[in-house]
């Protein structure tokens, strides 16, 4: 199955929406909490990633008429492989960015997020979203 340009335009848009909800707690946390950089960037990854699985699972492969008793298997597929793609890549670059290069943290972030979007994109439409073979018959 090849990935649909609806499928990833989609994403992006639920991408943009998620990347704002992970500025703003990475915001609120280190400004307003005082909370470490990375500390604060490990939580609003997180934040984003859970409001982006329910956009995705909702809107961006509603298409798929995915199997509703599995939505706690994507659910934990999406954290992990996604998760470990955004929340490692977020932090290893942010960390390059604002340690090694002097960037502000919120510019690495926005550097961060560009880098793993690709990636992220084809592990969900190839393995987190992806149909059964049930689900097609």
């Amino acid at each position: 199955m090849k990935p649909s340009v609806s499928a990833w335009l989609k994403f992006n848009t639920v991408g943009v929406f998620g990347f704002c909800i992970q500025l703003l707690v990475l915001t609120i946390l280190t400004s307003g909490i005082k909370l470490h950089y990375l500390a604060a960037t490990f939580i609003a990854v997180e934040a984003a990633l859970l409001h982006n699985f329910v956009w995705h699972e909702r809107w961006t492969w509603a298409h798929r008429r995915l199997d509703v008793t599995k939505v706690l298997t994507r659910l934990l597929r999406f954290n992990t492989a996604n998760g470990f793609i955004s929340i490692v890549g977020n932090l290893t670059v942010t960390w390059l960015l604002v340690s090694r290069l002097h960037f502000h943290y919120l510019a690495a972030n926005i550097i961060a997020v560009g880098c793993c979007a690709l990636l992220n994109f084809f592990v969900s439409d190839r393995l987190i979203f992806r149909p059964s073979l049930r689900d097609n018959l």
